[in-house]
């Protein structure tokens, strides 16, 4: 917090620094930023996403998504993934959320909602994603749990 205050509490007519701003909120977000390029392979990688997925910026830059996507869904990720950069069009690129199943550094399967916005070369064309992704295992958990509870009472309630 105190570099927030170092940033916008100068001097009232002292013109804030949005470059040094925007650095430090990427950095230092408590949800990962991770950006690919056009062939999957990581080449930024957050505060956030080693928090979230537990490998380090140096162990993740460089390597596939595959190091996060579960085995059994990455025909179907990659699918997806390489029609976008190739039509340039996403249906998650609005701000819609998608969720899915991720795989940490340790294999522990979290749950993570994200969303994506494509990133353009100076053609036009796509040259990768950007993705904001926030680890959402206990909400998931939690409303399986819940569900789970009113399918038995449903059953109870059709039984008596």
């Amino acid at each position: 917090m105190a570099q927030w205050f170092s940033l916008v509490g100068k001097a009232k007519d002292a013109p804030m620094d949005l470059d040094a701003l925007g650095r430090r909120l990427i950095e230092g977000m408590p949800d990962a930023l991770v950006v690919s390029d056009a062939h999957g392979i990581i080449r930024f990688w957050n505060e956030g996403a080693e928090r979230i997925f537990g490998f380090e910026r140096s162990e993740a830059v460089g390597q596939s998504l595959d190091i996060i996507t579960p085995e059994h869904l990455r025909a179907r990720h990659w699918s997806g993934y390489l029609r976008t950069m190739k039509t340039g069009k996403t249906r998650y690129g609005a701000g819609d959320l998608l969720s899915v199943p991720a795989t940490r550094k340790d294999g522990t399967r979290i749950s993570i909602q994200f969303s994506i916005m494509p990133v353009a070369d100076e053609h036009g064309g796509l040259s990768g994603v950007a993705a904001v992704m926030r680890d959402v295992t206990a909400e998931f958990e939690e409303r399986k749990r819940l569900k789970a509870e009113l399918a038995r009472r449903d059953r109870l309630a059709s039984a008596g």
